[in-house]
């Protein structure tokens, strides 16, 4: 198999058709494109969960505080939040799971703790706890980080399922697809970090450093937050695999067809020139930080979102179709089903 996420017939074929089990407690479990499961502990508030995992190379980890990593533990746990809120939850806190080798030095392991309390400061989560090991059985480092999130049910006692299940009622009708800020942020950081030397040949050190700096984007809380009030009928943070991946799965879930433009597609041109460099696909590429979101009135809510300083825009339309086309001026073709990340195919 492939490194990065399994395909979605392998995911269906020897994950998803293995779990039978069901307990009532469990509103929203494992299945395709869904990020988050959702627990019913009580009256009044559900319990959200969601789980994500690297195992990091010498590169992309801090072996002491002031390192500058390409993927990190703040990255996992921004990830968990984001997707926390794409699902329609608060995100309140997290566990962490780290395995080291046994020739790690304990600088590394406060570097990793502090950077981690750093991040849930700044989200407003606690750690809640978790495991640490050394372990002969790891040559590098593994890290989860398991986010923990609260969802309100309405006023009849029900949880509002539509960020996690499929076959939606609300999807009945044609929806506007708004995607918020822009597509490859994350890849592009890492891939601008990780051919820094490459890139300086071709373009001005503003324009790397600019690029190398898109961390700063990648929290979707703010924008989920806005759509919540506002009233969506999906949502879905664009993570690996790119927006195309995101927008596959969104159809897979709510069992829609879709039209979306690719010149409406929002593209930093840092990351038009990076991914050039680095001969890889944007529209393939990890892009964390932004938002994908099916609502009736998309324009109302793009006005919204840019009001309080939140790029974003409609790309496209739903239909009741299955087809997931994808038009570019005069050119119509239809969307393949996931592929690996290109982040993957670029290991300078």
């Amino acid at each position: 198999m492939k490194a990065g996420k399994i395909s979605e017939n392998i995911l269906k074929r020897s994950v998803l058709r293995q779990i039978k089990s069901k307990q009532k407690e469990v509103i929203s479990g494992a299945g395709l494109g869904k990020d988050c499961a959702l627990f019913s502990l009580g009256a009044d508030t559900v319990v959200c969960v969601q789980e994500a995992m690297i195992a990091c190379t010498e590169q992309d980890l801090v072996k002491a505080v002031g390192a500058e990593p390409y993927m990190s533990i703040a990255h996992l746990i921004q990830k968990t939040a984001n997707n926390l809120s794409a699902s329609g939850a608060t995100p309140i806190a997290c566990m962490l799971a780290i395995v080291l080798p046994v020739d790690t030095e304990e600088s590394l392991l406060k570097a990793l703790m502090c950077q981690a309390e750093e991040k849930c400061k700044e989200l407003s989560m606690d750690i809640a706890g978790g495991q640490t090991r050394v372990s002969e059985g790891v040559r590098i480092p593994f890290v989860t980080v398991t986010g923990i999130g609260k969802m309100a049910k309405n006023n009849d006692g029900l949880v509002k399922k539509p960020f996690g299940e499929t076959k939606c009622e609300g999807i009945l009708s044609p929806q506007d697809i708004v995607v918020t800020k822009w597509i490859g942020l994350q890849g592009t950081a890492i891939l601008a970090k990780r051919n820094a030397e490459k890139l300086m040949e071709r373009y001005p050190a503003y324009m790397i450093e600019e690029a190398q700096g898109f961390d700063k984007y990648l929290s979707v809380l703010p924008e989920a937050k806005i759509a919540m009030e506002f009233g969506v009928t999906q949502m879905r943070d664009v993570s690996e695999g790119g927006i195309f991946a995101a927008l596959w799965e969104l159809a897979e879930r709510t069992e829609v067809g879709m039209t979306v433009d690719m010149k409406k597609l929002p593209l930093r041109q840092e990351t038009v020139e990076v991914c050039e460099q680095c001969d890889a696909n944007p529209y393939e590429l990890l892009s964390g930080g932004s938002l994908v979101i099916f609502t009736v009135n998309g324009e109302e809510l793009v006005e919204l979102l840019c009001e309080q300083g939140i790029p974003a825009c409609v790309v496209g339309q739903t239909n009741q179709t299955k087809d997931r086309i994808l038009t570019n001026q005069e050119e119509i073709r239809y969307m393949d089903k996931p592929k690996q990340d290109a982040i993957y195919g670029n290991r300078s």
